[in-house]
């Protein structure tokens, strides 16, 4: 490793943040037991590369700083050639990236994080009905190659809102029609590719996280409601459902593969909703569960306004050009590790052949 890159990496970024940060405290109700206390994660996300001839470089999504979740503490280690943070791309996404040179003959890299969490919970009373939105926000009304806004998607939207009146009974029935209709597939590799057109046109309507997120925000989108995929993974123990992440006793838990995508959507006097359609998709599945049975109705009430945070959240990217511009672009989402080995793409979706780790401990 070059040791004047990691001491300047480290500097940036405080490698040993001991305070804990502040959180603006939301409150919500629910039958699940979540509270609004902060939980506190320590994660090591391990990588090995085969030994190749040929430059080798690796993309690694970093965490958000919002209300909901801090980083404290973050550094890395190995030998790559090169590394550093950056998010120089049109999504501000922070990225790891790191970089080996022809004739590495072992290729390693250790990234260590501690990030704390606090239940994310809205306040829905305090929505209006503006749709006047600022640019920022209005890139969330754009379509993409994943989630288009087009012709067809819109005509399928309009007849799910037909009787809603408001951007948040518009964003209540678009919801409400994900859940009840669509499926969970776990035939499907990973969190899925989330091609919004083709499920609505094809009326196949089961996949997985990013298959059903990304139909929910098509159509939002489409309804003029700004939207967005959030990729993030699962880092401890759910109080809704092992389903949604699990730990043993002493709060340890293997997450490599605990990759979910959550969404959130835009109302005017609120700001940003959380939803997560895809994890009431699961619990139903898992549990053997139907529709009208009651903890299927509660975790659907939940998640509509609230996250529970035993996961971390990456970023909100779609459809994007990586910054170094790798060999195969644009990229569909972050919510995985990308590499590269030459020109060949590594299959983030195959951990042990990539090869990488992630592993979460939290202080109970």
């Amino acid at each position: 490793m070059k040791r004047r890159t990691f001491l300047k990496s480290s500097a940036v970024l405080g490698t040993s943040l001991l305070a804990t940060p502040n959180f603006v405290f939301a409150q919500s109700k629910n039958p699940f037991g979540i509270t609004t206390t902060p939980r506190k994660f320590s994660l090591v996300n391990s990588f090995t590369l085969e030994p190749s001839q040929d430059v080798a470089q690796l993309w690694i999504p970093l965490p958000l700083e919002e209300s909901y979740q801090k980083v404290v503490r973050i550094s890395y280690e190995g030998n790559f050639s090169e590394a550093y943070i950056s998010n120089e791309n049109p999504f501000n996404t922070k990225i790891l990236y790191a970089k080996w040179e022809k004739g590495t003959d072992k290729r390693e890299l250790t990234l260590n994080m501690d990030i704390v969490t606090q239940e994310r919970s809205v306040n829905l009373n305090k929505a209006n009905n503006s749709t006047q939105y600022s640019d920022e926000i209005k890139l969330y009304l754009e379509g993409t190659k994943h989630t288009p806004v087009n012709e067809t998607i819109t005509n399928f939207a309009k007849e799910i809102v037909k009787e809603a009146k408001t951007p948040l009974q518009k964003a209540q029935a678009i919801y409400d029609w994900t859940v009840t209709n669509m499926y969970r597939d776990n035939s499907v590799k990973g969190c899925g590719v989330g091609d919004a057109m083709r499920t609505i046109q094809d009326k196949i309507f089961g996949g997985k996280c990013t298959d059903i997120s990304s139909v929910f925000v098509a159509l939002l989108r489409n309804a003029g409601i700004p939207a967005r995929e959030v990729f993030g993974i699962r880092v401890g123990q759910s109080k809704i459902s092992n389903a949604c992440g699990k730990a043993n006793e002493k709060g340890f838990a293997n997450i490599t593969g605990g990759q979910h995508c959550r969404a959130e959507f835009y109302i005017a006097g609120i700001g940003w909703v959380p939803a997560d359609p895809a994890d009431v998709t699961k619990v139903r599945l898992a549990e053997e569960l139907s529709n009208e049975d009651k903890k299927v109705k509660e975790t659907k009430a939940y998640m509509f306004g609230n996250w529970e945070m035993n996961w971390m959240a990456f970023n909100y990217a779609r459809d994007f050009v990586l910054t170094p511009k790798p060999t195969q672009y644009p990229l569909n989402m972050l919510g995985y590790p990308y590499g590269e080995i030459g020109e060949d793409a590594l299959d983030y979706y195959d951990p042990k052949a990539f090869a990488y780790s992630y592993i979460s401990q939290e202080s109970l």
